[in-house]
């Protein structure tokens, strides 16, 4: 009796967790134009590379430009190890 209880708690989980939602911003691009509308659909598309190639491309659309907050830029160099002086 326990594993049918148990079964039926474990489906019942299963269906009424809800899927995550997907990540709408590309890591690999540092801007992003977010269009509104319904007659282009609201979307984000994070293809450019600066604000000014952003900024060309929505001129006349209902869009605005932002900073990919999930950007992955290049990775940073480690610091070297500090020189330290021998004393004797």
């Amino acid at each position: 009796m326990r594993l049918v209880t148990s079964v039926i708690v474990a489906i019942g989980l299963l269906l009424a967790s809800a899927p995550a939602p997907a990540q709408i911003y590309d890591p690999t691009h540092p801007v992003c134009m977010h269009v509104y509308g319904e007659e282009l659909g609201d979307r984000m598309d994070c293809i450019f590379t600066s604000l000014a190639q952003c900024a060309a491309s929505a001129f006349g659309l209902p869009a605005v430009c932002l900073v990919n907050p999930y950007y992955a830029s290049a990775p940073k160099p480690a610091p070297s190890r500090p020189y330290r002086r021998r004393v004797w």
